[in-house]
């Protein structure tokens, strides 16, 4: 019998994961907000243009290689090995099978690079098959201009498993700031005197400088916690092998989703101008709350779960544990964000994009779009939970199979919500842009429910308590109503970032407030530490 059984020390990591899930947050916070101004410069000069559909929809390409092989695919098959061999205090193995990962990483990375860069002509007619002429030309040439720059963030992704396993969490999460700097300065700096598609290039040279700040970033901190990487394949380690058999399954599972997005930029394409954009915006305000919220607890506690170590019955509480306190963060932040989204949407998105070439029409649509992502916000963050809980376990395959039915789910979905559905109710073709979302929202639950009840049979039984879940919504939906009341009653008297202050400043607290009087615990504890760090203060 072990001397130190896990459920004894497991209660001590809780907090650990609660520390590490809030410097996620932060960090994320940080390159989020960047992002969202670097969207509002982006609507400002490009708004629903025809540039600015083609630098959206060449953004695609790369963006799959980065996340075929960057975070998640790492965080899922490199992480979990890792920090067990941490755990149990092996540095030197832990060291050359980071020096391994990082040197498998960078000679594939290298060769997809360079094979992309000539392989761009073939691969546009793939993901925007609606582009043709001068708009096609300028796509391929913008995703040859991101490849090098995607290499690069491929290889922070390598920065990002070093820092978390050892607990290190906002430097990897904030790097992105810089990326985001690059690309707005660079908006700034030609957006004046120069326009349409001969930007859309100067802008992203600033992609691929922005590209090398996130990586150099963090190299030398991650250099310093392996000390002493060397260049070596480490093919013969017990460590490196795990990794790769784990690293393939995560790769399918991460490809199947990218197929699914690229399946819905594609539909996009073929809708009129503007929906590829409107996509793209209602994408970047959706994932907000996913990655703040749902990223942040997951990647926090992987390492956490990866570590658990005793019998199965005592690594199975661990994780029922663990999982039980993320959901309920998740929870209490996803259910108004949900909301909010659906309700108070325009108000978002005008306070955020309403600029320039960006006009209240464009408002309007993209708020549309975003209430259709909604459908799925809730599943979609806690099946990363989920997800993390089965790569803990080194068990790769399960999220693959149901991320495979969800992307099936989404294609047929997508196919007829987005190109008939339209028709058939007499509405505008631009509208099916609604129906992808809200297609990939009711997959997501699907994929969610299936994933639960695969870990429940395994670990016991786990998820939300329907009970708090009823005092979420029952604070969250009369909040919304309240905050929507006042968006009405403002009009157009104030400028869209003034009403949007106050109608989600009423929003937030009124929710705040009936989560307090319902007696959520999660209510309570948020403005403990809200209060601890006033006081310091």
């Amino acid at each position: 019998m072990s001397e130190t059984p896990p459920a004894v020390a497991a209660p001590a990591q809780p907090p650990k994961a609660a520390r590490g899930a809030q410097l996620v947050a932060a960090g994320i916070l940080l390159s989020r907000v960047a992002g969202l101004v670097r969207e509002r410069a982006f609507a400002h000069y490009f708004g629903n243009s025809d540039a600015g559909d083609a630098f959206k929809a060449a953004l695609k390409i790369p963006n799959f290689l980065q996340n075929l092989f960057g975070e998640g695919v790492l965080s899922a098959s490199f992480i979990p090995v890792y920090a067990k061999q941490l755990a149990q205090g092996d540095e030197v193995l832990a060291r050359r099978l980071a020096s391994a990962v990082a040197t498998l990483l960078a000679l594939a990375t290298s060769l997809l690079v360079l094979g992309g860069v000539f392989a761009t002509p073939f691969l546009i007619d793939t993901i925007a098959p609606g582009f043709t002429g001068e708009k096609r030309l300028e796509t391929i040439r913008l995703v040859q201009i991101f490849f090098p720059g995607t290499g690069l963030l491929v290889m922070s992704a390598w920065c990002l498993g070093i820092l978390n396993s050892h607990r290190k969490f906002f430097l990897s999460y904030a790097a992105p700031v810089l990326w985001n700097l690059a690309i707005i300065g660079a908006l700034f700096l030609y957006g004046g005197g120069t326009h349409d598609y001969a930007l859309a290039e100067r802008v992203a040279w600033g992609l691929v400088l922005g590209s090398a700040l996130q990586f150099g970033v963090q190299l030398p901190t991650a250099l310093a916690l392996v000390r002493g990487l060397r260049p070596e394949l480490g093919l013969r380690l017990e460590a490196t092998r795990t990794v790769l058999r784990n690293f393939l399954p995560v790769v399918l599972a991460r490809g199947v989703v990218q197929v699914s997005a690229y399946i819905d930029n594609l539909l996009a394409s073929l809708l009129p101008t503007g929906a590829v954009s409107a996509l793209a915006y209602a994408q970047t305000l959706y994932l907000l709350p996913i990655s703040l919220f749902g990223m942040s607890v997951s990647a926090a506690q992987l390492p956490a779960m990866a570590s658990a170590t005793g019998t199965p019955e005592e690594v199975a509480a661990a994780l029922r544990t663990q999982l039980e306190r993320g959901l309920r963060q998740i929870a209490f932040f996803i259910v108004p964000s949900a909301a909010g989204l659906l309700f108070l949407g325009d108000v978002i998105v005008a306070a955020l994009f309403q600029t320039g070439a960006f006009d209240a029409e464009s408002t309007r649509y993209v708020w549309a779009v975003l209430a259709g992502s909604t459908v799925g916000l809730l599943a979609a963050t806690q099946g990363r939970l989920y997800a993390s809980a089965f790569y803990a376990l080194h068990d790769t395959r399960t999220p693959l199979k149901f991320a495979s039915v969800r992307v099936a789910l989404t294609v047929g979905l997508g196919w007829v919500c987005a190109l008939w559905l339209p028709g058939w109710l007499g509405l505008e073709a631009k509208w099916g842009t609604v129906g992808l979302t809200a297609s990939a929202g009711a997959a997501g639950w699907v994929e969610f429910l299936s994933l639960r009840a695969a870990l429940n049979r395994r670990i016991g039984k786990s998820g939300l308590p329907a009970g708090l879940l009823a005092r979420l919504w029952a604070s969250a939906l009369p909040a919304a109503a309240l905050g929507f009341g006042v968006k009405v009653a403002l009009g157009t008297l104030l400028h869209p970032i003034l009403r949007g202050v106050v109608v989600l400043g009423a929003f937030g607290v009124v929710y705040a407030g009936l989560t307090l009087a319902l007696g959520v615990p999660e209510a309570r504890s948020t403005l403990e530490r809200i209060s601890k760090r006033v006081r310091r203060r």
